[in-house]
Formats: structure tokens, C-alpha cells, sequence
């Protein structure tokens, strides 16, 4: 066979076979394909494009579907997202949707002069970032995270009570004191000597705690809790070993997405009044910890999967949010989609013996799915209130899992719905006279 015969059979082969694999998604498909889907994915969140994940298709759907009216737990919802043009909100609606209270959230013109912040991640464009933790304050005040941006009070009318210029991130909670816990990100650059096979640079996954009027108060790294308390392997989950043992990837090795005090509402047991718990996603991890003495009382490793949202129940219970969510070269939905044999779950955690309990899962007829981020929510009358926010949905749950109310966050009464990081049903002293009220005295 001549040389030319052979170059021209070799590239025959070639593109029969590319032809094959794209139609039959063998290798090496999957992998240019997410490959593909990532780089567009961050073009078109540079540019700013509508077309991001940021938006997902909700044909058919009505914005406040409901199911079982005489069920839903009172009340108005507090909900945190995403609206139209890109634009930023945390309302505050009723039973019908409609809004009571809204602040809109615009970075540019809050911070336009962050700097704490390095210029390659202070935002450009719209919404150039999300709101992933708020909390809404005894006078009406909202507290939020700017996603790894910082932290921001506003009043009800929405003039800035403070700026926190840390990279905070992902939750807000209030604790009795009323100070508040926050996930903060803590970039280490240098080696340090007793963590010598993190190689630089690194997140530190730190705790915050605030003071209402947003100082600074305390700090908590999780990295020398964990060596403190003897849990060396926990350090080394992301462990890759090779010529020599050490951690790498993104950096990111715990990914801190949630950060709870326990109340003095809740009956003591395993868990003490003043406990905290924090949500560690990357290794697949739920830990309660004392943090004055800072001795870890519980953990719960591997039992679901890149969890959010751990809620206490008593002092030996808490839930998580169980995304559910498998990371994979192989072919994978987009963020805003879920394969149909995968639901995201609920699951309750028992502190006395390790047992996970299922309380609820997605199902054929009740899809719930969300591949990051997810919040859920206990309620008074024994209901479950849970979020999808990749979906732009909220559903929430009677004891026996049907559905009696949901909320869906559509643009504009169109077929589009934007991401909705969170929903809350608030406690009854916050009603329309109270919002009301509240914004009179900041027109006075």
C-alpha cells in the first residue's frame, strides 16, 4: 500500500468513526461535548448572554400552581432569585404571588467600590453575580451574601445599613444573639508547614460570626478543627497520590455551603444550645461542633451526596438536602436538568446511632432535582417547604409528600423561569401591615 493510500484510509477511518461517535456518544464524544458545554457556559457568562444558566425553559407551567389551598401553611414566602433583564430580587409575596415587599439588588450600585476584591472577579456586567444567602431581620432588614462577594444589610425601603467587605458566601443565619453565621472564603497562597500537601493556592473553609451591626467578631477555620479533632482523613479525601501525597483540583476542597447554630427553641440531646453546624459538599460531610471549646461532637460522611442545607430538628436530628448529584466525564445534563432516573431527596440524620432516613424523594410524577445549590424548610403545621433552584421552582410538601402549593419564578408571565436560590415561609408577626408599616417610617 502506498504512503498516500494508508494517510488516506487512516483519515476514511477517522471520520467515519467521529461520525459514529457523535451518533452513538462513544469516545471520545462525551468528553469534547463537556468540554464544549463548559467553555460556552463561560463565554456567555463573561459576555453576560441571556441564554446562561442563570434561565431554563418553563412552558406549561403557571407561576402559583395550587393544590391543596386548605393545607398550605399560612403566611407570606420570602424569595430570593432571579428577574428579568438579569436583574436581581429578594421579595416577599403572598399566597397568590403577589408581591408585599421587594428589594432589587443591583451590585454595581451597592458596591461600586469594592476594594476588598481582586479586579478579575468584581462583577462587569448584569447580573454579573447571585444572591446565595439571606435573612430576613426582627425589624425588616434583609441580610445577604453577594456570592463570595461579601455581606450586605439593607432596610426595608433598601438603604444600606452595612457592607462587609469579606469574600462571604452561600448562607446567612442568625443565631439567639442575634449575630450572624456565614460561610467565608479564606484564599491561602503560602505553604504552611502543618498543612504541607494542601499545595497553595487553596480555600480555606472558614466560619464567620457577625455582629448585627456587621463587625467582624470571630473566625473558625474548619481545616485546623478538623486536625484538632483528629480527623485526618477527612483532610485527605481530595487526596491525590502519586510521586508524592497532596491536595489539588480547583482548590476548593471542602466547599462550605452552609453554616447553623442550634437554638434555644429546640430540646437539647447529642446537640448542645450554641452548637453549629456546617455543611461540607466536596467531601460529602455534615459535622456539628462546639464552637467555644471547638471539639467536634458529630460527623456524617458519605451518606449523601454534594449536600446542602443541613437543618436541625431536635438536639439529636437534623435533615439535608440530598442533591443527589453524581460528577462525571461521561455525558451529564446541564445544570438546569436532571437525568430521569436521578432525583434529589430530603433525608433525615440521626445523631444517636448514624442512620439516614429518606423523608422524601423525587419521583416520576413529582420530579425534584437540582444538580447545585438547594434549600428546604421545616414548617409549623408539619409541612415541607423545598426548593429547586436550577428549576426556578418551589414546592411545598404535605406529611404524606403531596404537593399543596408551589411557586414558580417566571419572567414576565412568560414561558422562562429564573433561578431561585431560595424560599422561606416567614413567621406570622411578618404580615402585609408589618411590611407596610416598615416603609412608611423609611419615607418619613
Amino acid at each position: 500500500m502506498s504512503r498516500f493510500s494508508f494517510y488516506f484510509s487512516a483519515i476514511i477511518i477517522c471520520v467515519v468513526y467521529g461520525m459514529a461517535a457523535e451518533q452513538y456518544r462513544w469516545f471520545p464524544s462525551p468528553l469534547l461535548h463537556t468540554m464544549v458545554d463548559q467553555a460556552r457556559l463561560a463565554v456567555s457568562e463573561f459576555r453576560g448572554d441571556t441564554n446562561t444558566w442563570y434561565y431554563v425553559d418553563a412552558k406549561a407551567r403557571k407561576q402559583v400552581p395550587v393544590y391543596k389551598a386548605d393545607e398550605v401553611q399560612p403566611g407570606l414566602t420570602m424569595i430570593t432569585g432571579l428577574g428579568p433583564a438579569r436583574t436581581l430580587f429578594i421579595k416577599v409575596i403572598n399566597f397568590n404571588g403577589d408581591v408585599i415587599n421587594q428589594w432589587d439588588i443591583d451590585w454595581h450600585k451597592i458596591w461600586p467600590d469594592a476594594t476588598h476584591l481582586s479586579s478579575d472577579v468584581i462583577p462587569r456586567g448584569k447580573p454579573g453575580t447571585h444572591i446565595h444567602g439571606s435573612r430576613l431581620m426582627d425589624n425588616g432588614d434583609i441580610v445577604f451574601n453577594f456570592d463570595y462577594l461579601g455581606l450586605v444589610r439593607l432596610d426595608t425601603c433598601g438603604n444600606t445599613i452595612f457592607r462587609l467587605p469579606y469574600t462571604t458566601h452561600h448562607a446567612v443565619n442568625v443565631d439567639d444573639n442575634g449575630d450572624i453565621w456565614t460561610p467565608l472564603d479564606v484564599i491561602q497562597t503560602e505553604l504552611i508547614p502543618e498543612y504541607s500537601h494542601y499545595l497553595p493556592p487553596y480555600h480555606e473553609a472558614t466560619v464567620a460570626r457577625i455582629s448585627p451591626q456587621g463587625e467582624l467578631l470571630q473566625t473558625i477555620s474548619l481545616l485546623k478543627l478538623l486536625k484538632d479533632n483528629g480527623y485526618d482523613g477527612l483532610m485527605n479525601l481530595a487526596t491525590l497520590i502519586d510521586l508524592m501525597p497532596r491536595v489539588s483540583g480547583d482548590g476548593d476542597v471542602y466547599h462550605l455551603n452552609d453554616v447553623e447554630v442550634f437554638p434555644r427553641s429546640l430540646p437539647e440531646g447529642v446537640f448542645k444550645h450554641g452548637d453549629v453546624m456546617v455543611s461540607l459538599r466536596n467531601i460529602n460531610t455534615v459535622l456539628v461542633f462546639d464552637p467555644k471549646a471547638l471539639k467536634i461532637r458529630f460527623v456524617s460522611t458519605g451518606r449523601f451526596i454534594r449536600q446542602h442545607d443541613p437543618d436541625f430538628i431536635d438536639g439529636n436530628h437534623f435533615s439535608v438536602y440530598d442533591n443527589n448529584s453524581m460528577v462525571t466525564l461521561l455525558p451529564h445534563p446541564p445544570l438546569k436538568k436532571r437525568s430521569p432516573d436521578n432525583h434529589s431527596k430530603i433525608v433525615i440524620v440521626s445523631a444517636l446511632d448514624g442512620s439516614v432516613t429518606p423523608y422524601f424523594k423525587g419521583h416520576k410524577d413529582l420530579p425534584f432535582y437540582s444538580r447545585v445549590m438547594g434549600k428546604h424548610q421545616w414548617l409549623a403545621n408539619g409541612n415541607l417547604l423545598i426548593v429547586e433552584p436550577m428549576n426556578g421552582r418551589s414546592i411545598e410538601l404535605n406529611p404524606q409528600g403531596q404537593p399543596v402549593w408551589e411557586y414558580n419564578n417566571l419572567i414576565l408571565q412568560t414561558e422562562v423561569a429564573g433561578i431561585m436560590q431560595s424560599t422561606e415561609r416567614l413567621a406570622p408577626v411578618f404580615d402585609e401591615s408589618f411590611f407596610a408599616k416598615r416603609r412608611a417610617a423609611c419615607t418619613n
